[in-house]
């Protein structure tokens, strides 16, 4: 806050050449640094874009369609099933305009991407006289059900093949540990608002040697690969905000897995029939984001508990944020083979540094009866009747 609002007293576009445009030039610069060290990524290697929606349009479009123009018979995307909209949209949306063959990959129970269908994937096209795989994009870890994905496997597998992959990493950096140069990958889409930065800021990380491109034109900012001017207080209070979580990551990162737990073990007393969804991971190994605890709720709806809450003082979620407001099925849960009534029973628990033991109470406290209630107003039909501004 401190950093965001210092910036928007100054003036200055970081394009321009004059005092106030080379201030915050370097304003601009400072801040690619110290992200890109959050990160674990080269400066060169940070382009900003407006969130981590944008970044994911520019990953997963600028490497289609730069890998199809190299080659015209590359227009195949391996993806699992369990992404968030971000790149399921975009690659549903290339499928139907621009001639993209998608291959859905199959997850586990827990969440988890078949690393063995996509390794099948992978040889059987690098069989064929003329390949077509295009890329890989797997998320860094799930939004809904918080399972982490062994990103370092999926890499190897489609480097060994020439495949570039793309990471949705919005949900895991500030997180867990997220190593940009380690994990081998050739992009990474990242976001302010999931760390305390404020809304309407991301990157995408991109390897300097990484063809793409471009989603949009004009000025060539950002190595002519995401045109615009630049957000100098908005991209400043990203990087300061993103070096304060990488800061505190081990601390915070035990604190917030230590509360999940609690709820867990909560929920399953006060809530017996609750579902917990997604790997365990009591001892914090990796396996799950630290602040995230996703039940299946039988017999209610999903929306019904989330309001009967929200009424309480307590905020959750049915899925993503992104999707609020449309009352359907989780497609994750969907993927992970759960039938669409019980994946309506969905309620997503989300802890983060402002979390405290007392939050933990507040939501164990309000529980019991918003879900005995919920239980009494029973399902909905499968077409809803709830109208909000999404659904209008």
């Amino acid at each position: 806050m401190a950093v965001l609002t210092e910036e928007l007293s100054r003036s200055g576009n970081p394009s321009s050449l004059h005092g106030s445009g080379r201030r915050a030039r370097r304003v601009v610069e400072d801040a690619r640094e110290a992200l890109a060290a959050a990160a674990r990524a080269h400066p060169s290697e940070v382009i900003f874009t407006s969130g981590g929606t944008e970044a994911d349009n520019l990953g997963v479009k600028g490497l289609y369609w730069a890998r199809r123009d190299a080659d015209p018979n590359r227009t195949k995307i391996l993806v699992p099933g369990i992404e968030h909209h971000a790149v399921q949209d975009t690659v549903e949306w290339l499928e139907r305009h621009e001639g993209a063959d998608v291959v859905w990959l199959p997850v586990d129970a827990s969440g988890t991407i078949s690393l063995e269908a996509l390794r099948s994937e992978l040889e059987a096209d690098a069989a064929l006289e003329q390949p077509r795989i295009a890329l890989v994009t797997v998320m860094w870890a799930n939004n809904e059900v918080g399972t982490i994905q062994p990103i370092a496997d999926v890499v190897k597998l489609a480097h060994a093949h020439g495949v570039p992959v793309h990471s949705d990493a919005v949900q895991a950096f500030g997180s867990v540990p997220v190593d940009f140069a380690a994990s081998g990958l050739d992009s990474m889409a990242v976001s302010g608002h999931k760390i305390g930065g404020p809304v309407g800021v991301g990157a995408l990380l991109l390897g300097r040697s990484v063809k793409l491109t471009p989603v949009l034109h004009g000025g060539g900012q950002e190595r002519d690969v995401r045109s615009g001017t630049l957000d100098t207080a908005g991209i400043a209070a990203f990087a300061a905000a993103a070096a304060s979580a990488v800061e505190h990551l081990p601390q915070e990162s035990a604190r917030i897995a230590g509360l999940r737990e609690r709820l867990i073990d909560g929920v399953s007393r006060v809530a017996s029939e609750a579902q917990l969804r997604g790997p365990g991971d009591p001892e914090n190994t990796g396996k799950r984001l630290p602040g995230n605890a996703h039940f299946t709720f039988p017999g209610c709806e999903g929306d019904s508990l989330l309001f009967l809450l929200d009424a309480a003082g307590v905020e959750s979620s049915t899925g993503s944020a992104c999707t609020a407001g449309v009352p359907r099925p989780s497609h994750v849960l969907l993927a992970m083979g759960l039938a669409e009534d019980t994946a309506r029973g969905a309620q997503r628990f989300t802890l983060g540094h402002t979390s405290t033991e007392a939050d933990v109470d507040a939501l164990l406290t309000a529980l019991p009866e918003a879900y005995s209630r919920a239980k009494q107003a029973g399902m909905a039909g499968h077409a809803s009747s709830i109208q909000t501004a999404g659904t209008r």
